[in-house]
């Protein structure tokens, strides 16, 4: 599994406030705690206003790799924010995120290709959120038809179906899951990621929720996801779902990671 950390995002008051005031000690510490939980990549969302968000996202970029050596998820819907993180970042990558709407998909795309990035492809076009697997699917291949014209491998595309709150649609849990397990058949060799949380938007108990979705999203072919790595049981119920899916070998990631009590939440 894939953990992309998901909590240096300027949409919250604290992160935007160390963002803004150059507060470097807040985003090390958020960056250092979900390196050492388990996160692969850190993502980072500066959450300012476009005129003034690539200098934003290039310090954060910036602020984080001096902190770990994890790679950063740039993340941005301003292709200039992007390329400003994409300038300054060391290694490949991870951009977040391109769609197959008409203004975003090849610019994020071509900035992909230039600097030898990954990229999460969105399940979204001009017409809206999609709402049924088959959408869902559709756009997929879409994406991976636009990514494969620009010259990225289908193991660099991360499709995200897109997770939409069933505290709102009830059924968009099941049409999330059957999306999965369609898309991970029609390209299996591309990543599917979501961004978990998003499930249990408005709902009580939200950590259950998340917790059993992820098991059962694993289940249909999810290999990574956008979450918060410094919830100890979603990230043991991860690390047994790799184990039962096969994906460890000799279990040994399990039993190494029991020995070191990250199992008991």
């Amino acid at each position: 599994m894939i953990v992309v950390g998901e909590r240096i995002n300027g949409t919250g008051a604290r992160v935007r406030e160390a963002v803004v005031g150059r507060k470097s000690g807040f985003v090390v510490q958020q960056a250092r705690l979900q390196a050492e939980a388990g996160a692969n990549y850190i993502d980072v969302n500066a959450g300012t206003e476009p005129d003034r968000e690539p200098e934003d996202m290039a310090w954060l970029v910036q602020t984080v790799q001096q902190a770990v050596d994890a790679p950063v998820c740039i993340d941005s819907s301003n292709p200039a924010a992007l390329e400003a993180g994409l300038q300054v970042h060391r290694g490949r990558a991870l951009l977040n995120s391109a769609s197959a709407e008409s203004a975003r998909r090849d610019p994020v795309l071509a900035l992909a290709r230039k600097y030898d990035a990954r990229v999460i492809a969105l399940t979204l076009d001009d017409a809206g959120l999609p709402s049924t697997a088959d959408q869902r699917l559709e756009l997929a291949l879409r994406m991976a038809e636009a990514a494969r014209a620009a010259g990225i491998a289908d193991d660099d595309l991360f499709i995200d179906p897109l997770v939409r709150p069933i505290g709102v649609e009830t059924e968009q849990g099941a049409a999330f899951l059957d999306a999965v397990g369609a898309i991970r058949k029609a390209l299996p060799s591309a990543h599917v990621i979501c961004g978990l949380s998003n499930i249990s938007y408005r709902m009580p108990g939200r950590r259950l929720l998340n917790r059993v979705f992820l098991a059962m999203a694993m289940a249909r072919g999810l290999d990574a996801a956008i979450l918060d790595p410094l919830d100890e049981g979603l990230m043991a119920v991860a690390c047994a779902g790799e184990t039962l899916l096969g994906r460890d070998e000799m279990c040994m990631h399990y039993i190494k990671a029991h020995r070191a009590g990250k199992l008991d939440g």
